[in-house]
């Protein structure tokens, strides 16, 4: 094994339009949740890791310090925030990570969240353009669904339109969504429905349609990560046979921004790490921000060759029946994308299937799970495979 660090509980928000009236709150849903599930007590708690995006989100900033307000047993546990744009949740994990195999602290409580549906839409393009190279890029129409509305454009004229497969993969991830309890949009909407434009599916960034976009969502999400030692007194115990981050440009204008290198290095690098193929793993969790994104990245993880990613949608390969399940939660287009929570949701979605506790979700007989989570336009890229050991 690698890593000695375990996931040992979690806990999930349903995503969506939360009643919750900001973080502090979202947080407080999972804090002890999280715990319980892991049974650890609040008090063996080391340190707490938090992502939250904000940007503008919200006024109240410093929000590391806000878990200790669900439970006074956290006031004086060190608590530290992490953000790297939609990547945030991961890169909070990963910390925790690093201080639980460091030595440092036995348990670590990882936190992600955040509270978007009450900011104006166009504010909303303005925050998440944040994760984009003002520079050059703050000028984009439609926002940040405009950077991914770009690189679709420039995929299209290079290697044609690809439109028809971007619909089956909204499909696809609505209908896996269906089984998902924690999903903002358990609707099945269907191939004729995401592949058509019309009022109810207008363009949002040509040539992306609103099903091509993930949603604007409410939600938390919490792991709680302990060391091999103190796991093994525990109930469940999911290890990370491999977890690697690799960062590409910014500006997109440094790099080609239809290839994803960044993703396609930290995908080689744990599958390297954790001396497996992808035929070995049972399912994916990616970050399908953009069903362009998730086409690109099965290209980046090495399924397809560049500019063949519609392949692996038409031939089932990436169906929830198929060679390599991806997105069985329904990813992010159906689940919801609430920035900070996201990555830390995709571990738990993970984790679940490995448990074999994902209900509607269940990919049968799971034993090898990766994760992909990237922040923004394929620049910070975390790729996790992980496995029950427990």
């Amino acid at each position: 094994m690698t890593g000695q660090a375990r996931i040992v509980g979690w806990a999930h928000t349903v995503f969506g339009k939360s009643d919750a009236p900001d973080t502090e709150a979202l947080m407080a849903q999972v804090t002890g949740a999280a715990l319980e599930h892991a049974g650890v007590d609040a008090g063996d708690v080391d340190g707490i890791y938090v992502g939250v995006m904000n940007n503008g989100f919200s006024k109240q900033d410093f929000q590391a310090s806000l878990v200790a307000l669900a439970d006074e047993k956290l006031a004086h546990v060190p608590a530290t925030r992490l953000e790297n744009a939609c990547s945030t949740g991961s890169a909070a994990l990963y910390s925790a990570l690093d201080f639980v195999e460091s030595g440092r602290g036995r348990i670590a409580l990882v936190v992600g969240a955040e509270k978007m549906t009450a900011t104006p839409g166009v504010q909303i393009g303005d925050i998440l353009l944040g994760a984009s190279y003002h520079r050059e890029e703050a000028s984009v129409e439609g926002g940040f669904a405009g950077i991914f509305g770009r690189i679709t454009q420039n995929y299209f004229q290079r290697y044609g339109d690809r439109s028809e497969e971007l619909a089956r993969i909204a499909a696809k991830n609505h209908a896996n969504g269906m089984g998902n309890p924690y999903a903002h949009m358990r609707k099945d909407f269907g191939f004729e429905f995401c592949n058509t434009v019309s009022d109810k599916n207008p363009y949002v960034a040509a040539p992306l349609r609103r099903t091509d976009c993930s949603l604007v969502s409410d939600g938390a999400a919490a792991l709680v990560i302990a060391d091999a030692e103190t796991a093994e007194g525990l109930e469940r115990a999911i290890a990370f046979r491999a977890r690697r981050h690799v960062n590409d440009f910014l500006p997109l204008s440094r790099r080609d921004p239809t290839a994803f290198e960044g993703a396609r290095m930290a995908w080689r690098k744990a599958l390297d790490q954790s001396g497996l193929t992808l035929d070995d793993l049972s399912l994916v969790e990616t970050h399908d921000c953009f069903t362009i994104a998730e086409m690109i990245e099965y290209e980046a993880m090495g399924l397809a060759e560049p500019g063949q990613g519609y392949r692996v949608v038409r031939d089932g390969t990436t169906a929830k029946g198929g060679k390599l399940p991806v997105n069985a939660s329904g990813g992010l287009k159906s689940k919801g994308h609430p920035i900070g929570a996201t990555g830390v949701s995709m571990h738990v979605m993970a984790a679940l299937q490995l448990m074999n506790e994902a209900e509607g979700m269940q990919v049968p007989d799971a034993k090898l799970a990766g994760v992909f989570n990237m922040g923004g336009a394929a620049v910070a890229n975390y790729v996790s495979i992980l496995e029950r050991v427990k």
